[in-house]
């Protein structure tokens, strides 16, 4: 019998049917796994669908480190997913919503905290790459003007890609910024030759957030940039605009009433101002109307005292404030200034 050389790897061929302790582990594992599935659902409220295309197992081992205490990862097959979220609808009815977003490279992310915060988490897990060829690029590709430090054999290639250049101490420079790449194109094998020859790592990879579920609801991630701040003032405006239009219809409303009764206090303000009427909230206004050079007067004595500590802080030097002017104004003069407008506006 002779032993095989060290190092070397042994396959072992079963044939056509693999042995039925390991089609049992399989079971196993893939009830456990829809068993796992479920017990997250029925823990976490929340969860991310992401995608996981370019994501190494390194990377993703860094993302789970990240993410504990915060959040759940888990991956696995499209048809298993499937079967595993089918079997649990009796339970979960919601999670019907989740299946036709079953499709690509994805996995979930569950969690119970802010989903602001995990979300936070993930893209700061992002780990640069070069661009390689036939993939779909995930943003533009600008090549700044530079000198490229390569030797003048490599001036065809410049030519072909059609970039201006010059030949500078024996270095090829690039003379204009070049738009080599569109967003959501295929990187051609020329570009990415390039982009290598520059030591050019334009993009970045991780997970990627597609659908967001929360407590049975499924909606764009989108969602999450609205801030209490954002819907606040939306509200505001729509209070505002129905305001507006109660009043102009008159049609009385619960936003628009404060402004009724406003309005109603002004009417009857410019009423006690124009004939006999008195009450307590106009007799302060009727005393000004019926004596203004006392009004006056009293607005006269009260500015030098006002003045007085600012003309201390300025030192001897300081040149006399001028005497205040009585002008005797009409009625309706106090009126406007008083109102900010007309009787009946």
């Amino acid at each position: 019998m002779t032993r095989a050389p060290r190092g070397t790897t042994i396959k072992l061929d079963y044939g056509e049917r693999k042995p039925k302790w390991i089609r049992m582990q399989k079971t196993a594992w893939k009830a456990s796994y829809f068993i796992k599935l479920g017990e997250l659902f029925d823990e976490y409220p929340k969860a991310f669908i992401v995608g996981v295309d370019n994501v190494g197992s390194k990377q993703m081992q860094q993302i789970r480190m990240s993410l504990r205490g915060h959040a759940v990862v888990l991956n696995g097959k499209n048809t298993m997913i499937r079967k595993a979220l089918r079997a649990h609808l009796e339970k979960n009815p919601q999670l019907e919503k989740l299946l036709p977003h079953m499709k690509e490279n994805i996995a979930f992310v569950f969690a119970k905290s802010d989903l602001s915060e995990v979300r936070n988490l993930l893209t700061q897990n992002k780990v640069a790459a070069s661009a390689k060829a036939g993939a779909i690029a995930p943003i533009d590709v600008k090549v700044q003007p530079q000198n490229t430090g390569l030797g003048v054999e490599k001036t065809s290639f410049f030519q072909a890609l059609q970039i201006p250049t010059k030949i500078a101490k024996g270095t090829i420079e690039i003379l204009t910024e070049v738009h080599l790449i569109k967003q959501n194109d295929k990187v051609g094998a020329s570009e990415a030759t390039l982009l290598n020859m520059l030591k050019i790592y334009p993009f970045s990879y991780g997970l990627v957030i597609r659908q967001v579920y929360d407590n049975g609801s499924l909606y764009e991630p989108a969602i999450l940039d609205i801030t209490s701040d954002v819907l606040r003032g939306r509200v505001m405006e729509g209070i505002s605009h129905i305001a507006a239009l109660s009043l102009r219809m008159g049609y009385p409303t619960k936003v628009s009433a404060p402004h009724s009764v406003l309005n109603g206090f002004k009417n009857l303000m410019a009423l006690a101002a124009e004939t006999d009427l008195s009450f307590s909230q106009a007799e302060k206004m009727l005393a000004i109307l019926k004596d203004p050079a006392a009004f006056a007067a009293a607005q006269a004595a009260s500015a030098p005292t006002a003045a007085a500590p600012a003309a201390a802080a300025t030192g001897k030097d300081a040149k006399p404030a001028a005497p205040v002017k009585e002008e005797k104004k009409e009625e309706s003069d106090d009126e406007g200034d008083l109102f900010g407008g007309g009787l009946f506006d």
